[in-house]
């Protein structure tokens, strides 16, 4: 197992972003890996850098292994998405990874299009990948379906290809993603639902490591924990398709003033015990995860990466 920190875009700027990556290296994750918003999700974490510029600095300022959940087909035309990866991927040969998803309005809305129902989405995320592995073959690809792409072609083609990796939390979407994708990434849920997910993906010819992302509050006092779960996580526990349709931070919000301590609690692990953190992390990996990146949802990561590095990384590896 494999220990991570996760690297919050719309929670942190860019350049104290880059900082934490450092420190985090230096506490002793193993990796790390960003997101990859235009938007934050409510007006309460008010950033959202560039992940692309980021990443690229991030990974010249550390030796760890990055990646990033990104969307093709609206935002990013998947001609010049693949034109990123393959960048990243000969400068920093085996250390970068893409996770493909089909994307959320609160980003994509910005450019006017039409908002397609989920079907078409994840239609046209399908033939991105298509789009994007054979440009990263170095195929001259032309294409007319969901996406248009004309007579492109990768001119600095990576010797190391970077991995497509497959984002799921529904059982259906883990099955799905298992045709084309070199791994899978969720997120904490319960046992049973994450086991099923597992298992859908697995049962369907899903190849490659298998990755979560868990989002945690610590803090030396469980009224401090809590009042940073509820203050930067509470527009961040709606279910689909809320959290997919909804276009502003500012709808987030709205929504997010009707929501109780309760309810952060099930998306978010909260606790001030640094070994409940530790045995949860461990139940949550003992799924079959092979990674598992820590995502602190506070907006100070300093005493989060010094705690964690010291008293839990250690714990979990022994």
């Amino acid at each position: 197992m494999r220990l991570g920190f996760h690297a919050s875009h719309e929670q942190i700027a860019p350049s104290q972003l880059l900082r934490d990556v450092e420190h985090a290296e230096q506490a002793g994750f193993d990796m790390a890996m960003c997101s990859d918003h235009y938007s934050p999700w409510s007006e309460r974490q008010g950033h959202s850098g560039y992940a692309w510029a980021w990443l690229g600095a991030a990974l010249a300022r550390t030796s760890l292994e990055l990646g990033c959940v990104s969307a093709p087909g609206v935002r990013y035309h998947p001609a010049v998405l693949a034109q990123k990866m393959a960048t990243l991927s000969e400068m920093f040969p085996g250390r970068f990874w893409t996770a493909l998803g089909s994307g959320e309005a609160s980003n994509e809305h910005i450019t006017g299009r039409r908002w397609p129902r989920k079907e078409e989405r994840t239609a046209r995320l399908e033939e991105c990948v298509d789009i994007i592995r054979r440009l990263l073959d170095g195929e001259e690809v032309s294409h007319d379906g969901r996406v248009t792409v004309d007579r492109a072609r990768l001119w600095e083609v990576p010797e190391v290809k970077p991995r497509l990796i497959g984002p799921a939390v529904s059982v259906e979407s883990a099955g799905r993603v298992a045709a084309w994708a070199d791994g899978l990434v969720t997120i904490n849920q319960p046992v049973d639902v994450l086991q099923d997910l597992v298992s859908a993906y697995r049962d369907a010819g899903g190849r490659g490591s298998l990755a979560i992302q868990v989002h945690l509050s610590w803090a030396p006092t469980r009224e401090e924990a809590d009042a940073i779960a509820l203050d930067q996580w509470r527009t961040n526990v709606f279910p689909e398709p809320v959290n997919w349709d909804t276009e502003t931070a500012r709808a987030f919000d709205t929504m997010g003033e009707h929501v109780g301590l309760d309810a952060v609690r099930q998306a978010v692990e909260v606790s001030d015990d640094l070994g409940w953190h530790r045995d949860r992390i461990a139940e949550l990996a003992a799924v079959g995860f092979d990674d598992v990146y820590l995502h602190f949802v506070g907006q100070d990561q300093g005493p989060f990466l010094d705690a964690f590095g010291s008293e839990v990384l250690p714990a979990l590896r022994d």
